[in-house]
């Protein structure tokens, strides 16, 4: 027993003069080099806490697998048949393996050294440019979600539009989203009082419009707006957030002008950028239903049908507009009448286009008003023809449609010849007007 602990402090004291001869040889170098395999006593036979953390501070973990040693400065390694380039495959294989600890902390590697995984370099290159991809592609996700408007929510900028409505006072409070859709997101707010710029005296409950600011949801709806002589020359498809704050100034003027002509729609308050603020259509926070999702008699369907009978007249002829999605799910039924809104794709019927969405519209709301029950309700061409006054004589929907896009023609010649918007369609005179 006297001979085995001399031994083991021979032993100790051999093993801390290695340390000093490796501290020595090493020095600051980047590159060290190990005396371990000279070593007499091994960690885990000794019971000294001292030792151990000496043994810490110049060898890796025993559980933790050691990570591939580097190739000396002159490239390779061994003498002769034994020699060991760094080009060497199981060699740059391990290397790397070791590598891919430098990826993103997104990207799970997984314990390749542990299982002595050997990467090719082709294999290393694809990964490391996937999880260079992948990084960057994760950094303009949360970007865009940054600066974007998304369901339900909205981004920093319009966040700070919202404030300075509270704060003017202009606002008393905003409760709430009630609505979401393709281009917009709408909350509900209570009123607040009138700013210096116009005294416009703002309702007790409003509805604050949020046009998205997500491009994808306006790649088809260029058509609605670089045609539409009041913003032609102001449209530019290299910059599409103007046509955004474009999309929500188009729906403030159509709105204008319904207003002007007495047709039931939301009234406009004020539009900052792509905000529009409207009187909220509703009461105590509870939107008016859709027209779809309200139950009405025979009497109040047969009433609603003239009612907008009317205003799509009204509209066509006194504020010189074509809705251009009419639809039930655009039309709202409050105080026992219909409410006409989402005006921003409205278009004039000088617009190229403009007889088409008008006879779109007319067979979404004939369809809709003939499976209601309304028997008076009239058939897509007639009230096509009902609403324009054109009379156009077809038998059938294709030479009816025919028609149409010859007019349009028409007309895109007129204004092109003369570099007016004045309509060039035939006209028997004004349409008799359908009141209830």
């Amino acid at each position: 027993m006297l001979a085995q602990m001399l031994q083991m402090e021979f032993d100790r004291e051999y093993d801390a003069q290695l340390r000093r001869e490796e501290k020595k040889f090493n020095g600051d170098s980047k590159v060290s080099i190990s005396f371990e395999n000279y070593r007499k006593v091994h960690p885990f036979d000794s019971d000294s806490s001292e030792d151990e953390v000496d043994w810490q501070d110049t060898r890796h973990d025993p559980y933790r697998a050691d990570k591939p040693t580097t190739t000396p400065k002159k490239g390779f390694i061994g003498k002769g048949k034994d020699i060991t380039t760094k080009h060497d495959e199981v060699v740059c294989g391990r290397k790397n393996t070791a590598r891919m600890e430098n990826f993103a902390p997104e990207f799970q590697v997984g314990d390749g050294i542990g299982m002595d995984l050997k990467l090719s370099n082709q294999v290393f290159n694809a990964l490391k440019q996937h999880a260079y991809s992948e990084e960057r592609r994760s950094a303009r996700l949360h970007e865009k979600k940054e600066h974007s408007t998304a369901e339900k929510a909205v981004d920093p900028k319009t966040r700070l539009l919202l404030y300075k409505m509270v704060n003017a006072g202009m606002l008393e409070t905003i409760t709430g989203c009630i609505s979401t859709g393709k281009e917009s997101v709408v909350f509900h707010a209570y009123g607040g009082k009138s700013t210096n710029e116009d005294d416009k005296v703002i309702p007790p409950e409003c509805a604050i419009k949020v046009f998205k600011t997500t491009l994808n949801e306006f790649k088809n709806r260029d058509k609605y707006i670089k045609d539409d002589y009041r913003f032609k020359d102001r449209f530019s498809k290299l910059n599409p957030r103007k046509i955004i704050r474009m999309w929500a100034e188009k729906e403030m003027h159509n709105l204008t002008r319904m207003q002007n002509a007495g047709i039931p729609c939301p009234q406009v308050v004020i539009l900052k950028k792509h905000v529009l603020v409207m009187s909220f259509i509703g009461q105590d926070q509870v939107p008016a239903p859709k027209l779809k999702d309200v139950k009405l008699s025979s009497e109040d369907m047969k009433k609603a049908y003239y009612q907008i009978l009317n205003m799509m007249q009204r509209l066509y002829k006194e504020c010189s507009l074509v809705h251009a999605d009419l639809s039930e799910y655009n039309m709202l039924w409050h105080d026992g009448k219909v409410w006409l809104i989402d005006v921003s794709q409205s278009v004039e019927p000088t617009h190229p286009h403009g007889l088409e969405f008008l006879f779109r519209d007319c067979r979404n709301v004939s369809q809709f008003f003939q499976k209601g029950g309304v028997t008076e309700a009239l058939n897509e061409r007639e009230l096509f023809n009902a609403v324009s006054d054109l009379n156009i004589a077809a038998d059938n929907e294709v030479d009816f449609q025919a028609e149409i896009e010859a007019l349009e023609k028409v007309n895109e010649d007129h204004v092109q010849k003369h570099g007016k918007k004045v309509s060039a369609f035939p006209s028997d005179g004004d349409p008799p007007i359908y009141d209830e």
